[in-house]
């Protein structure tokens, strides 16, 4: 394997240029669906090849349940440096798995307080709550069978709003409100969010692209109830007012009007014309070249990791006593 088993560790620093470029070239939607692709692929191969060093590292340790086999000189030499960076992969992947289980326990525990906060609620898609504080969000469907909710009421994803909020939302306004968040449920931006999320604990150098989808999954809201209502004014006017009072989403992986995302931006995106629905960025073009260049950096983190998980399965399987 030698040092090719590092670099889908690292390689994920080949998408930043279109994290960024992304959100200011691309339609929002393309953007989101890309970004999140590209963090899910990357992420998966820094796991493979971390659980790979881990193997390594736990073979050398005093009690270990893995073959004797697996400690020998020949799989050791498999990987640089296998002590030391065998032996650090160990609490690395621990805390990677760690991390990716709490933030789907947290995220499927608050969606099915919401479901069974909102059981007694008229089951209409649309649940206004009379509460002083304001905020409002797009729950989705905390599946059939979890917490005790019926198959009816957790099947479909609802609209979450506090009548402190709409109170400060002229009529039109609340109708951008209601067709962003439905726009959320309709393309189950909560999957996307957490997709990325996990892929940002499982590397921290995919942050920019937790951050990138976190803006571009609004920004495709936006357009959507832009188109939805036909004025993209109004939806601007929406999402400042929302902003300047909203507290946000109970969870990151919730998607909301005033959160996350820079809302100047947001805004300053829809008082300007409807962006173009390219299926792939030019290539010679900056969002073109850095697409292109993270896809490649994606395809060569794909080909190592697997080049390592077999070299590894090779040796392993020869070292091991039949």
């Amino acid at each position: 394997m030698g040092v090719f088993v590092f670099l889908p560790l690292i390689l994920p620093l080949t998408a930043w240029p279109v994290a960024r470029l992304a959100e200011q070239h691309l339609h929002p939607r393309t953007a989101t669906r890309l970004l999140t692709v590209l963090a899910v692929v990357l992420a998966l191969c820094s796991t493979v090849c971390l659980a790979l060093v881990m193997v390594v590292g736990t073979a050398q340790l005093p009690g270990n349940p893995l073959p004797d086999g697996w400690s020998d000189p020949e799989v050791r030499a498999a990987v640089p440096y296998d002590e030391v960076v065998g032996k650090a992969a160990i609490p690395a992947l621990c805390a990677v798995l760690v991390a990716c289980a709490r933030t789907v326990r947290r995220h499927g525990r608050v969606r099915r307080q919401a479901h069974l906060a909102l059981a007694g609620l008229r089951g209409t898609e649309v649940a206004v709550l009379p509460d002083a504080v304001p905020y409002a969000y797009a729950l989705p469907p905390a599946g059939r069978r979890g917490g005790g909710l019926s198959a009816r009421g957790a099947g479909r994803g609802r609209v979450v709003v506090t009548t402190a909020l709409l109170d400060r939302l002229r009529p039109a306004e609340r109708r951008a409100l209601f067709a962003h968040e439905r726009a959320h449920l309709a393309a189950r931006h909560d999957r996307f969010l957490l997709a990325v999320q996990l892929a940002a604990r499982a590397n921290p150098f995919l942050r920019p692209l937790r951050t990138a989808v976190a803006y571009t999954a609004e920004r495709w809201a936006d357009e959507e109830a832009a188109r939805t209502i036909g004025s993209r004014r109004t939806v601007a006017r929406a999402i400042g007012t929302a902003a300047l009072v909203s507290r946000g989403t109970p969870l990151p992986t919730l998607a909301g009007l005033a959160a996350p995302g820079p809302v100047p931006r947001r805004v300053a995106a829809l008082l300007g014309p409807a962006p173009a629905v390219p299926d792939w960025p030019p290539v010679f073009t900056a969002v073109g070249l850095a697409a292109w260049g993270a896809a490649a950096g994606t395809a060569v983190s794909a080909m190592s990791s697997a080049n390592a998980a077999v070299t590894m399965v090779l040796i392993l399987h020869a070292a091991t006593p039949l």
